[in-house]
């Protein structure tokens, strides 16, 4: 273990490490703070957990239990893609996107077609019945809950409020 000598004429002291500007974060944790941000983030997953769509979704489209299906229709509502490039996208393995491609397949929702430079690769691209069950999707996910819905306008405020603190 190496000892340091303190400053002298000759040897000017060592520069002090710098101090990353830290104005942007919060202060010191207030005693019991950390229990209130874990009761407040239990409560909104809560909340969120117990109004999904997914029941509505699986009901109104038919696409079975999971969200992959509904995120590959977002997905190819951008442009057609590979199964590698869904799998990539998706952040599955391409034996899993191939099983969801076969449901939405099945549903009428894609279609596969040969690749135009590529003759092993197909290209999945969504159907009209496809896009339609995306722009669904996109319906139902943007309804408020009830919940959200019965708040009065100061307190939608407040809570947009503090929700944009959240970014």
């Amino acid at each position: 273990m190496a000892a340091t000598q303190p400053p002298s004429a000759d040897r000017p002291a060592p520069p002090e490490p710098a101090v990353p500007d830290q104005s942007h974060l919060p202060g010191p944790a207030e005693p019991g703070l950390a229990d209130q941000s874990a009761a407040a983030w239990r409560l909104m997953r809560q909340f969120v957990e117990a109004n999904a769509a997914s029941d509505v979704l699986r009901d109104r489209l038919g696409l079975g239990a999971g969200s992959g299906r509904i995120k590959v229709l977002f997905l190819l509502r951008e442009q057609p893609m590979t199964l590698a490039q869904l799998a990539d996208a998706h952040g599955v393995d391409r034996p899993y996107a191939t099983i969801i491609v076969d449901k939405l397949e099945h549903l009428g929702f894609v279609e596969r077609r040969p690749h135009p430079s590529d003759r092993r690769s197909k290209v999945v691209s969504l159907t009209s019945a496809g896009r339609e069950a995306a722009a669904l999707a996109d319906s139902i996910l943007g309804e408020p809950p009830a919940a959200l819905r019965a708040l009065d306008a100061g307190q939608l405020t407040d809570l947009i409020g503090l929700l944009s603190l959240l970014k």
